[in-house]
Formats: C-alpha cells, sequence, structure tokens
C-alpha cells in the first residue's frame, strides 16, 4: 500500500518501516531457508523476481507491509522522523508483517466486486530463531494492529479507489491462517492474542482464526512506547 510508504511505527519492542528497496537482498536470504518457505507456503524465487515482489507489494492496494527490526534504543517524542537505514540496516532486520485485503464472501448478496465489507488476513515471520519464543511475536502483532486501526478508514479508502468502489466497505474483522503443524504460530495468535478458532482444519491443513472486534482489541492491548513517525528516504 501507499498509505504506509513514509511512516515508521516505533515501539518499546520493534520498528515497524515500510518494505523498501534496499530491504529485498536481506529479505530475499531469509526466504531462501527451507524452514521458512514452509512456515510461509512460500515458493522460492530469484532475486530478481524479489525486488520485482517488492515493487508490487508497494503499489499494492490490498497488501500493508511492514518490516520488523530491532527497537529503537531511544526515541524522544520530539523526534518527528527517521533515515532510511539509520534503524533498518540488515543487521537490524528480524522479519515481516503484513495485512491483505478480501472481499467478505459470506454475503452472498453483495457482489465480490462492490463488497459491503472486507476481511484482513494478518501474519507475521520472524526469520531468526534467536527472536522466536520470546514475546516479540504478541508485541509486533499488537502494534501493527494498532496502526490497522488508528488508519482503517485511509486503508479501505485506499482498497476502494484502486477497484472503483463506492462507498468504501468496512473492515469486518482480522483473521490468521496457520498450519495446524505450526503449534508456535497458533498459541501465539489463540492464546497470546486471542483470536478464536473458526470452522475446520481447511484442505491445506490450515486453521482458521478470527479476531472480530479489532477496536476492542485494540483499547485492551496497550503497546508500549508507540509512536507513529516519518521515514526518510535520500
Amino acid at each position: 500500500m501507499k498509505l504506509n510508504e513514509h511512516t515508521a511505527v516505533s515501539t518499546a519492542h520493534a520498528l515497524l518501516v515500510p518494505y523498501d528497496h534496499r530491504h529485498v537482498l536481506t529479505y530475499h536470504a531469509w526466504m531462501e531457508d527451507p524452514a521458512i518457505q514452509e512456515a510461509t507456503a512460500s515458493e522460492p524465487l530469484t532475486l530478481e523476481e524479489e525486488y520485482e515482489n517488492q515493487e508490487s507489494w508497494r503499489a499494492s492496494h490490498d497488501k500493508l507491509t511492514f518490516i520488523i527490526c530491532q527497537p529503537i534504543p531511544k526515541l524522544s517524542t520530539s523526534t518527528p522522523s527517521i533515515e532510511a537505514g539509520e534503524y533498518d540496516s540488515p543487521s537490524q532486520m528480524i522479519g515481516d508483517v503484513n495485512l491483505f485485503l478480501y472481499p467478505d464472501e459470506n454475503d452472498d448478496e453483495i457482489p465480490l466486486n462492490n463488497p459491503k465489507f472486507c476481511i484482513g488476513e494478518v501474519d507475521i515471520m520472524l526469520a531468526s530463531s534467536q527472536h522466536r519464543g520470546k514475546g516479540l511475536g504478541k508485541e509486533v502483532i499488537k502494534g501493527f494492529l494498532k496502526y490497522v486501526w488508528e488508519h482503517r478508514e485511509q486503508i479501505m479508502r485506499e482498497y476502494a479507489e484502486d477497484k472503483d468502489i463506492v462507498p468504501p466497505p468496512g473492515l469486518k474483522m482480522i483473521m490468521a491462517k496457520v498450519s495446524e503443524k505450526n503449534e508456535n504460530s497458533l498459541s501465539l495468535f489463540e492464546r497470546k492474542l486471542g483470536f478464536e478458532r473458526e470452522g475446520e482444519v481447511n484442505y491445506f491443513g490450515e486453521v482458521k482464526l478470527v479476531l472480530r472486534d479489532l477496536g476492542g482489541f485494540v483499547a485492551r492491548e496497550s503497546v508500549d512506547g508507540y509512536k507513529e513517525v516519518k521515514y526518510l528516504r535520500e
């Protein structure tokens, strides 16, 4: 999405920056790991294809992406911006977090090309095992969903403008699809974040987990040090 092209989100636990050209080499190296490919249900890509993907994701109106980085050691409340490359160098990159928007397929009376509501699918990838199992995933999702909630109208407006939908659809709920074998991710979304299982395991061996009240979640789950700052490129 264009919405977060010039915005970073800083919290006490992580820095989220827009996925940029400078991040592709490191991201590509992550995605060459067969374990990450399996966990994310991804196919290996060439470096050239990865660069093309980055450009496509930035222009896409139904995909919101941030790269997860180490937290800024100390961000003054008066700091209005950060420089690209200052806190998101390869050594500081940890993973990514995404939101995908889909028309609500459960409303049979509304055509999918002009939906009244959309479903937001969230996923997260922590590339290194050293950052897993320490509560970071929970904190990143909390910060990310706070950003989504605060900017839900802009998110849905950008989605609608691309597809010429009037009026813009609402964001009905957030969901996650997790492999039934991925116990860590199931624990993250279900036990730690309060998502609820819906339906049976699908054909691909995935469990659907849903969060129906995003506003209530954001009000309930505080995000330490949450601050949006400008992301400046050279």
